[in-house]
């Protein structure tokens, strides 16, 4: 009897060591920032693994998008959270940071002596260039679980116009949505 619970925790453990080597992986390769990181989540957890639902990884990305600070460790640690509870939350934010903090150092180290160079210009033009495809590619996929009536379009259409404009700030479109979608789904849910 006592043999049982042993296996399930060396799956779990194995689990949460596999998120965090993704996530790690993922953090040290993928350019263009939060939603580049979420469109290899999506191939890598949602896809490859199935560690979680198309829908759940929309509603991660929803409420860390909503949350003060970095929208990419947020989702993470609500990711690993979802994966393998606090533990899981810590290692993914873990896994998400480190990259970056040792790829930040580095070049702080030799920025000044390569900022104006020609070549490193240039690279950084294609770069910027790759993210576009690569965040355009992540919302529409993630299009699929969000726009699922007439109603979350509209609202997806005026908070799409919203943010273009830039009359309004990020945070007060998520909470100015979640409203009108709570407002109208409940008038309907009444009827």
């Amino acid at each position: 009897m006592s043999a049982s619970p042993a296996p399930r925790a060396a799956c779990s453990a194995r689990k949460l060591a596999t998120m965090f080597l993704v996530l790690l992986k993922i953090g040290a390769l993928t350019f263009g920032g939060g939603w580049s990181v979420i469109a290899q989540m999506e191939q890598e957890f949602v896809k490859k693994r199935g560690y979680l639902s198309q829908e759940k990884l929309l509603d991660i990305i929803t409420v860390g998008r909503s949350l003060p600070g970095i929208m990419i460790i947020n989702i993470g640690v609500l990711f690993g959270h979802h994966v393998g509870g606090v533990l899981g939350g810590v290692l993914a934010a873990f896994a998400i940071a480190i990259p970056s903090i040792v790829t930040l150092c580095v070049v702080a180290l030799f920025y000044g002596s390569v900022k104006d160079n020609a070549y490193v210009q240039k690279m950084l033009v294609g770069v910027r260039a790759s993210v576009v495809p690569i965040v355009i590619g992540a919302a529409l996929k993630l299009r699929e679980g969000a726009l699922v009536d007439k109603t979350a379009i509209v609202i997806a259409a005026i908070g799409f116009a919203l943010c273009l404009s830039g009359r309004i700030n990020n945070l007060l479109l998520v909470l100015a949505a979640g409203v009108a979608g709570l407002i109208i789904q409940g008038r309907r849910a009444t009827r």
